[in-house]
């Protein structure tokens, strides 16, 4: 098979029009991570950032590296960003938890699978396409617009770093071994007031994963192989294709492949969000109460889409960049390998007793982890979900096999051989 023959889509109409879309959306929302009207970008106004030639970082960005990695700025003085988002790990776990744990003894469940922190600060704020789709924002349910603001349930949510407030994180902070470099960057009374100081924590978080190229190196054997300097060998070729293909694989519907317009390295996300019907997962803690349910959009952590029962159990599409160094996927962490997560897309409809338990006559119960009336939102409609029992899957085992080879070169840091 020819390279040339698997060549990503170019742009339909209907995605340039997303594409328009999107980017007025970017300008109106300060696109990358700074949106207006938040602590973050309060914070940057008030604290000026000095660009530093060749790839360094900047003083605020330095400053939140080490934010990042101080296990002492938690309840527990042993849980950091890091903890979860481990660089060594694509900037997620590094563990096969569905959840973890936090709290003062860590030992305090999540809720949701950790998402890996790269090539996030592309990320619009959340805003409802012109046909109604509800596009961007951070977080698996988007409820937060910027990076800055993303960063502060870590700190307080009695899962995580469980801090009491923002003033007992700063009270933290006065201890850190570079406090004197904070005072020097935001001003030798920032911390005399713990909204101020915490924001400038938030703005430095924020910074450090704009600027440092470890989050978004665009460094993958795919990447290597669009700017023509490696070949794919056959089974990434046919999984590409595969990849691509509106009758099969269907990954590109939201899964972007193609470089933009202006020649920017794909994503391999479109910022929206979908319902794929994954199954409840036992190994969350939650979920031992029949009546929790996580529904993304409309709740429970999101409440300002609590009425809008057509987004009930829509979750934002995640980039595929580094997913096969994932150890869970989907929201709730339930498949533990990528092949098992791609297999669901594809045999979900056909061979739903694979996925789902059977009630006492023996039939498979699809979409367990939804409230009965929310089962119709689930994507029935796109390839690969159209599919009925008895029907054979839209790709075929050996095709699976060359998708999860694809989906293998889009891991950072490859090293031609």
């Amino acid at each position: 098979m020819s390279q040339n023959n698997v060549a990503p889509l170019i742009c339909t109409p209907n995605r340039g029009r997303w594409l328009l879309a999107l980017a007025a959306a970017c300008l109106l929302a300060a696109c990358g991570g700074g949106g207006s009207g938040d602590s973050g970008s309060s914070a940057a106004a008030a604290t000026p950032i000095t660009p530093v030639p060749n790839g360094g970082l900047s003083q605020v960005a330095s400053l939140g590296k080490k934010i990042f990695s101080d296990q002492s700025l938690s309840a527990s003085a042993k849980q950091s960003c890091a903890t979860c988002h481990n660089p060594d790990n694509a900037h997620a776990q590094s563990n096969d938890l569905a959840v973890q744990l936090g709290g003062a003894n860590l030992d305090v469940p999540g809720f949701r699978a950790v998402p890996s922190l790269r090539y996030l600060n592309l990320t619009p704020a959340f805003f409802f396409a012109s046909d109604g789709t509800p596009t961007g924002g951070f977080n698996r349910d988007g409820r937060v617009n910027t990076l800055a603001e993303q960063s502060e349930r870590p700190f307080l949510a009695p899962h995580e770093m469980a801090n009491a407030g923002r003033a007992d994180v700063i009270a933290k902070l006065k201890s850190a071994a570079y406090v004197e470099e904070f005072r020097k960057v935001f001003g030798a009374a920032i911390l005399d007031n713990s909204d101020d100081a915490f924001n400038r924590i938030q703005l430095a978080l924020q910074q450090y994963q704009k600027e440092d190229t470890d989050f978004h190196p665009y460094d993958s054997k795919y990447d290597q192989f669009l700017a023509g300097k490696v070949p794919l060998n056959a089974a990434e070729l046919r999984g590409l294709a595969l990849f691509n293909n509106p009758t099969k694989g269907n990954c590109v519907a939201c899964h972007l492949s193609a470089r933009g317009s202006d020649g920017s390295s794909p994503l391999f996300t479109d910022f929206t969000f979908d319902n794929l019907g994954v199954p409840r997962n036992p190994a969350i803690a939650a979920t031992a109460d029949p009546a929790y349910f996580d529904l993304g959009l409309c709740g429970p952590d999101r409440t300002d889409l609590s009425s809008r029962s057509a987004l009930c159990g829509k979750f934002k599409v995640p980039t595929l960049r580094n997913v096969a160094t994932r150890k869970v996927f989907f929201h709730n962490g339930y498949f533990k390998t990528l092949r098992e997560a791609v297999s669901f897309y594809v045999k979900r409809d056909t061979n739903p007793e694979l996925w789902y338990p059977a009630d006492a006559s023996g039939v498979a119960q699809k979409f367990n982890d939804l409230p009965e009336q929310y089962r119709k939102n689930v994507n029935v409609t796109e390839v690969p979900y159209n599919r009925q029992p008895n029907m054979p899957p839209a790709l075929s085992e050996s095709e699976v096999d060359d998708v999860v080879q694809f989906l293998g070169t889009l891991t950072d840091g490859y090293k031609a051989q």
